[in-house]
């Protein structure tokens, strides 16, 4: 069986391990904490589904598992008496997102009903818990360390107080300018693609063919075409405007819809179910092709702007304006921004590889030769070139060159220590109960047991 991401595994029977699970009995409480009981099939659940995914648990998941969840009920427990909320919509789409990823894993929506011996519906449910669940803990987190920030003078005294062997390592970074060109596709291969999208469309009204099939065959989004080319439940202002228009049109799931361009391409749509403000349907995505002579005429016009940018009788900002059609650099004059570090600096590893093999050997302020590569929001070949605007060496963090990563790894450090501090205030103050069977662990927070 294929790892499986996110699991929801029924417990059927219960593995012998410990000595108490000698016992005939089908369930039991084990923890409880406040009001609220930890059972045996509880932690059974949790253990089965790290399994299934690969992940590790450090240390013996029958003492692991029981103080994550207690931990967890402590929290929920504050964020009910502080009434902290999550919206149904942002839970709805967790819930999607993550099942879609199962039923990707597994394969079809039938496979993952025959694996987990439920409806898909059920498992919605379940899933809809969880997201709650974990979507309250993390705003009730947040809201607990919400005011924590750190003055430079704190930061400041924080690094003079650290060894000279907890120093963290920074890796090097860079800053990089982008101009980005889609060469045309054309006429004629776009006329190409819509034929087909037709064929496709008289073969599923006329019941020759079935959409799902021909979307796993010849669909170019793939993840989607493992699943007949389902998307799964989304609202407006998710997809691209064009498509969006057309799905929310539809009303005969018997229907295909017309032919939508859309900037990832050319698509047919076929409805699946309306549930309020929210729609499930199939697509199949074709995208017409550049050819060699058009990727060859782009580069030699990026070449030729490459030049000027050289020759100092354009700077790469006016290049940037006049021809780049990159439209998450435009306004920023060409400057790539990294959402993984919400700034402009990127460690090699997080660039586009095409750009990352480029940059390696740049020299601050040279431009690149021109290159191909494939926009990663679009997944369109384009053609490119770049300014290493800057860059910094591997190095032992400072606090000049480094300041704002140090705050918010300092920043990071205080609000874990808070939390730590207030799950063993709140250890003290909460009714807890653990079965003696259970008792004989290494737990990270000692005050479970009450001496």
């Amino acid at each position: 069986m294929k790892k499986i991401i996110f699991s929801l595994l029924l417990i059927l029977s219960i593995v012998p391990v410990k000595s108490w699970a000698q016992k005939n009995v089908i369930d039991e409480v084990i923890w409880i904490v406040g009001d609220e009981v930890i059972l045996r099939s509880d932690v059974e659940k949790q253990r089965l589904q790290a399994l299934a995914s690969g992940t590790r648990i450090q240390g013996d998941p029958y003492c692991v598992i029981p103080e994550q969840i207690a931990i967890q009920k402590l929290f929920l427990h504050q964020a009910s008496l502080d009434s902290v909320v999550v919206s149904e919509s942002s839970i709805m789409g967790e819930v999607e997102y993550r099942l879609n990823q199962i039923i990707s894993e597994i394969g079809s929506k039938e496979q993952v009903e025959t694996y987990y011996h439920k409806s898909i519906n059920a498992i919605r449910e379940e899933l809809r818990d969880m997201s709650r669940n974990q979507g309250i803990i993390s705003e009730m987190q947040k809201k607990l360390v919400g005011k924590i920030q750190l003055t430079p003078g704190d930061v400041r005294r924080y690094f003079k107080d650290m060894t000279k062997d907890s120093i963290p390592e920074v890796p090097a970074q860079v800053e990089l300018q982008v101009i980005s060109y889609e060469p045309p596709v054309p006429p004629e291969e776009i006329s190409r693609v819509k034929e087909v999208l037709r064929d496709y469309t008289d073969r599923v009204n006329s019941g020759k063919s079935d959409f799902s099939v021909l979307a796993r065959l010849y669909s170019e989004d793939t993840e989607s075409a493992k699943r007949g080319g389902e998307l799964g439940f989304f609202g407006k202002g998710v997809m691209a405007p064009e498509f969006t228009a057309v799905a929310f049109s539809l009303t005969d799931p018997k229907k295909v819809s017309r032919i939508v361009q859309t900037e990832f391409g050319f698509h047919i749509i076929q409805l699946l179910e309306k549930r309020g403000d929210r729609i499930n349907c199939r697509h199949i995505l074709l995208k017409p092709k550049v050819t060699y002579s058009d990727r060859e005429s782009g580069l030699h016009k990026l070449d030729s702007i490459a030049s000027l940018i050289r020759e100092n009788k354009i700077t790469f900002e006016q290049g940037v304006l006049a021809y780049s059609q990159d439209k998450n650099t435009f306004m920023t004059a060409g400057l790539m921004l990294n959402p993984k570090v919400g700034s402009s600096k990127f460690e090699f590893q997080d660039l586009p590889p095409e750009i990352a093999k480029v940059a390696y050997n740049m020299n601050v302020g040279e431009v690149s030769k021109p290159f191909s590569m494939i926009n990663k929001t679009t997944n369109k070949e384009v053609v490119a070139v770049v300014k290493l605007k800057s860059k910094v060496s591997n190095h032992t963090a400072n606090l000049t060159d480094d300041y704002q990563m140090l705050k918010g790894y300092f920043e990071g450090m205080k609000k874990n220590e808070f939390l730590k501090n207030w799950i063993a205030k709140k250890q003290k103050e909460t009714y807890i109960s653990i079965d003696p069977a259970w008792q004989n662990c290494e737990f990270v927070y000692p005050g479970w047991v009450k001496k």
